[in-house]
């Protein structure tokens, strides 16, 4: 009987900035569920999923989402993943509901409901047709979350979710993070220098070089 595939693996996954290699030869399987990463500065968490995103192309190696392969097959690996960055989130010229809108036409397991349910949560109700620019960093941030809550990708890359939140949001972003415990076949991968607040399903401790 052969092995089941891992939800995702990175196989001598690896990155540098001019000479400095940051990710060198990662190679990991994840299972399904919540996982943390962390570990001190240095050690190339941001940029691990960003790599992960696509967002940046490794020097060497690949990543792959249920097998499908991030070099081999990029339109179809990307279509499994959603990043929010610690930065604002991009399309700034665009309302909380264009973006999602907009997102929704690109990702086949969007989910409309889920999405107004995250809207309620962090309380955007009366942002939905702003502009993101013309939006606090936190309200843009909160955007971000929703959005990408409801997308159903197979992977969510959230770098630094729990920072400029008000305190209901934090409360309810917790309660998005207690349910994705329970996926089975979807994985949310977490950076975070601030304890998440639950038990996620695994741990991934990295240490510096």
């Amino acid at each position: 009987m052969s092995e089941a595939v891992p939800l995702l693996s990175t196989t001598s996954l690896s990155f540098a900035y001019e000479r400095r290699r940051v990710v060198d030869l990662w190679s990991q399987d994840f299972g399904p569920g919540l996982c943390w990463m962390r570990g001190p500065n240095g050690t190339g968490k941001s940029t691990r999923l960003k790599l992960l995103a696509g967002a940046l192309q490794p020097r060497w190696g690949t990543a792959r989402i249920a097998g499908i392969d991030l070099i081999k097959q990029p339109l179809d690996y990307r279509r499994e993943v959603f990043f929010v960055a610690a930065e604002p989130p991009p399309f700034e010229h665009l309302s909380p509901a264009e973006r999602f809108g907009f997102l929704a036409r690109l990702y086949p397991h969007a989910d409309a409901a889920v999405w107004q349910r995250h809207v309620e949560g962090f309380g955007l109700q009366a942002f939905l047709n702003q502009p993101l620019r013309a939006l606090s960093t936190g309200t843009q941030h909160k955007a971000a979350l929703a959005a990408a809550l409801a997308l159903g990708t197979r992977l969510l890359l959230l770098d630094e979710p729990l920072i400029a939140l008000d305190a209901a949001s934090h409360a309810h972003l917790q309660e998005a993070l207690a349910e994705a415990t329970a996926w089975r076949d979807r994985l949310c991968l977490v950076v975070s220098h601030e304890a998440l607040g639950v038990d996620p399903s695994t741990v991934i401790e990295l240490e510096a070089a």
